[in-house]
């Protein structure tokens, strides 16, 4: 193997946090537990390259774990935010640029027609579960095992044994009467829905999935399979939400839910729609949302919801993401990729799989070719995403430290990134399997 790249002053900075922070980090996977080596602390981005403190470049596919889809540093985006700073950073009062950003959104998504901007994804849908709760006046919430909504209390939970279970904590810190509120289930499993309605009559406020599972490998679902939640919850008074932190705006302007031609009743969505910055939403019909506060009895507030740096963000990023054919150009550009590597793979018969949707992909070391659900990852398989990592690293590109995680393709990335890109997993992956 190529000799590793220098991490000296990224491992220096690395020491120097663990005093200051748990594990050195202030999000878990950061701390690079899950592949080779110190993490690498970032200096720089731009376009689809990023720099670490060691003047390592890299060609990135993290992409801020999804919402810079346009690249690092865009210049429509920077422009907007500098502009904003000479006025002011944050005033937790309204300004003119929230009413911009939410008519931006609504009149291009016919899915939500009222929004209210939060600060984060989990912000976004822990309130969408007290909405959820609030409107049914029921308790209970199903989630699927797989999916990830953030680090909220309802929903830091897994599954337990049998078909059907209350969540138990994935977390110390979450009270047992919390997860005792959430029946975790196996995704792609119609049985398992019409067991846990059938247990639970009246007592499930709502059903919450990923648009498409993207936090635990790519378990992308069969459009039936996403119309039978949607018909289920409507027969027993439960309302579905699609979590679009991830797929919302990266699909589409309208996500998943036009993917799946799906009407959810609450959508939740995450940094993409303020261009990178740390902003989320939840939007839902205007009866649903009349139940917030100040309007309803749901109260939900924050002093940096909608605060005019991100307005300003989200404007720029979202004028270009609904230019015409913008997301077309994405998957074309994806599927080349795509496409190239597993004519690679099938040439050389690696047990390897790529899944994609849109501008989204999941390489992954498995025979099977339809992973729908979290218990069909193998385990030992991260042990092959090790090597791969290390390896492409070395190469100069960045994948996400850990084989669970999926990669992002940004309109910044040029034919000479992706080719270089190819070129580089090819050779990693004659180095994992030989």
């Amino acid at each position: 193997m190529k000799q590793d790249i220098s991490r000296k002053k990224s491992a220096e900075l690395f020491e120097k946090a663990k005093s200051y922070f748990p594990g050195g980090v202030n999000s878990p996977v950061r701390a690079f537990k899950s592949v080779y080596g110190t993490p690498l602390f970032i200096e720089r981005g731009d376009k689809a390259r990023i720099w670490d403190a060691d003047g390592n470049e890299f060609i990135d596919y993290c992409c801020s774990w999804g919402p810079l889809i346009l690249g690092h540093n865009h210049d429509g985006v920077r422009e907007a935010v500098i502009q904003q700073l000479d006025k002011g950073l944050s005033f937790g009062a309204p300004t003119r640029l929230e009413n911009e950003l939410a008519e931006l959104i609504l009149t291009n998504n016919r899915y939500i027609e009222k929004i209210r901007f939060v600060s984060s994804g989990t912000e976004a849908v822990m309130s969408a579960i007290r909405l959820a709760r609030g409107y049914t006046k029921k308790d209970k919430i199903v989630k699927f095992e797989g999916c990830y909504h953030g680090h909220s209390d309802s929903l830091l939970v897994k599954a337990g044994s049998g078909l059907i279970t209350f969540g138990e904590t994935s977390s110390a810190g979450v009270p047992k009467a919390f997860a005792d509120e959430t029946i975790v289930i196996a995704l792609n499993d119609k049985q398992a829905l019409e067991e846990v309605f059938s247990s639970f009559p009246d007592q499930i406020a709502a059903v919450i999935i990923e648009g498409i599972p993207a936090n635990n490998g790519l378990l992308i679902q069969d459009k039936d399979y996403i119309h039978f939640l949607r018909q289920i919850t409507q027969e027993h008074g439960a309302l579905l939400i699609f979590d679009e932190v991830i797929t919302g705006f990266r699909l589409g302007f309208e996500g998943a839910a036009r993917y799946y031609n799906t009407q959810p009743d609450i959508i939740t969505y995450g940094k993409i729609i303020g261009g990178g910055m740390p902003v989320g939403a939840y939007g839902a019909s205007r009866e649903l949302m009349a139940h917030i506060s100040p309007e309803g009895g749901v109260y939900q507030a924050g002093t940096l919801s909608g605060n005019p740096i991100a307005m300003s963000a989200g404007i720029a990023a979202l004028r270009t993401l609904a230019e015409p054919d913008f997301y077309i150009k994405q998957e074309e550009k994806t599927q080349g990729f795509v496409t190239a590597l597993r004519a690679y793979i099938d040439r050389k018969n690696y047990a390897v799989q790529i899944l994609t949707v849109g501008s989204i992909f999941w390489l992954t070391f498995a025979q099977q070719k339809n992973i729908k659900r979290a218990d069909e990852i193998d385990p030992l398989s991260m042990e092959k995403y090790k090597i791969m990592h290390r390896s492409l690293l070395n190469q100069g590109i960045y994948f996400g430290p850990s084989g669970y995680e999926v990669g992002f393709i940004s309109s910044a990335h040029t034919q000479e990134d992706l080719s270089q890109t190819i070129t580089a997993i090819k050779t990693a992956l004659d180095t994992v399997f030989t």
